[in-house]
């Protein structure tokens, strides 16, 4: 973008150009066959062509740069530079010109002068230049206003600005979804959708975790010790496309054992997303803290350690509970009770005492159990009761295991 802003009345004339990268040069084929009129003329015209891509003349794609012919779109997270001119168009000598520029957002106004001192002197036909850089972090209406103030030779005090309204758009569209796991992990699903109109070369989608959490990126597998994105070398990103990305946060070690300090939180962290557009232009873009819903445990957790996948048919096996007093201020009287279903049955003496738990604390409990019926059955039947309060808490469908004859296992 090119705007001359100079009047009659003033010596000196401003020049605002926004000055991004070139694009390639984009040719449109004219071709036809050759029992046409035209015969070969229109390949001999594209190969011939200084512009064209040699051997791949049919490519819409040139060989040649050509400079921005309009101001362009700017998108949220990338950097805004402009160059501003300020050019004595009198034949007198101009004293103390002091040029500034500010950005006007619908939030703040921003200084982005890189110079905040006068210029003594400005002869005839002589200019003042000065490139501005801002990352461009609101979208909407962004309002460029510039300032010049100079001193004639008759010592007149001289100023006018002017304004270059301009639009930030959004890039890209994030979605995020949260599970929340037994075991206290929580898995982030981050869904990034490119919604500008050219491709993006996405350089980097990282999480950045809350001070209780720990990451694990789960968009990268192991291959021969290397580690190989899941969408492959080229992270290329088609106008209007979606890519899902996959987060597994675990509390850290001096949390994990603090039910209730779990339990409430909601922040998670922030994604940061690195991208790059045309011929390299870098835009950045971080979310603000993501926040889940926080699972609702009641007062008394139970949650299975251990398991295994698949058992004999009344062949018994073991599995480990961790029962966890989620209040924050009451002490538990615990008395557990197995009830047995149609396919499991439970092994060892019903409604035993487990004795106080302390507020936040959490004890560890080995079971035996059974199937009768083959398939995959549900673990379920356990009744945990508070002699404090006469309250008995219900945990059916804790989990599932497979339940397979030995014969078949045998014989496998």
């Amino acid at each position: 973008m090119e705007v001359n802003q100079a009047k009659q009345e003033h010596l000196l004339a401003l020049k605002v150009m926004r000055l991004t990268k070139p694009t390639l040069f984009t040719n449109i084929p004219v071709t036809c066959e050759d029992k046409d009129l035209p015969g070969e003329l229109f390949n001999l015209l594209m190969k011939n062509d200084p512009s064209t891509v040699k051997g791949a003349e049919m490519l819409m794609l040139g060989e040649m740069l050509t400079l921005p012919q309009n101001f362009g779109n700017i998108f949220l997270g990338e950097t805004f530079s402009s160059y501003i001119s300020v050019h004595n168009d009198s034949n007198q000598v101009v004293k103390d010109i002091l040029v500034k520029a500010d950005l006007q957002t619908s939030s703040q106004r921003l200084n982005l002068s890189a110079s905040t001192s006068a210029v003594a002197e400005l002869s005839p036909d002589s200019c003042i230049d000065d490139v501005i850089h801002h990352e461009v972090k609101e979208i909407g209406t962004h309002i460029l206003v510039c300032a010049v103030s100079y001193t004639t030779q008759t010592n007149e005090k001289m100023y006018f600005r002017k304004f270059f309204k301009f639009q930030v758009l959004k890039p890209l569209d994030v979605k995020t979804k949260f599970y929340n796991a037994e075991t206290d992990e929580v898995f982030l699903e981050a869904q990034i959708q490119n919604i500008t109109t050219s491709p993006m070369f996405m350089e980097k989608v990282s999480l950045e975790p809350s001070m209780m959490y720990n990451v694990t990126e789960l968009n990268i597998i192991n291959k021969d010790g290397n580690g190989v994105s899941t969408f492959g070398t080229r992270t290329y990103l088609q106008p209007l496309d979606t890519r899902q990305y996959l987060y597994c946060l675990k509390p850290k070690p001096e949390f994990a054992e603090k039910a209730g300090v779990i339990k409430g939180v909601t922040v998670i962290g922030k994604l940061d997303i690195v991208w790059k557009t045309n011929l390299g232009e870098r835009g950045r873009l971080q979310t603000s803290q993501l926040q889940r819903m926080a699972p609702g445990y009641g007062d008394v957790r139970l949650s299975l350690e251990t398991i295994p996948d698949t058992v004999n048919l009344e062949e018994p096996f073991e599995i480990t509970c961790k029962i966890t007093n989620c209040s924050s201020e009451r002490t538990m009287d615990l008395i557990l009770e197995m009830c047995n279903t149609n396919a499991i049955h439970w092994c060892g003496v019903s409604g035993r005492q487990l004795g106080k738990l302390s507020p936040s604390s959490s004890l560890h409990l080995m079971l035996t159990l059974l199937s009768s019926v083959q398939g995959l059955q549900s673990v379920s039947g356990l009744r945990l009761t508070d002699t404090f309060l006469k309250r008995t808490y219900e945990y059916d469908d804790i989990a599932q295991v497979c339940v397979i004859s030995s014969k078949t296992k045998i014989d496998s």
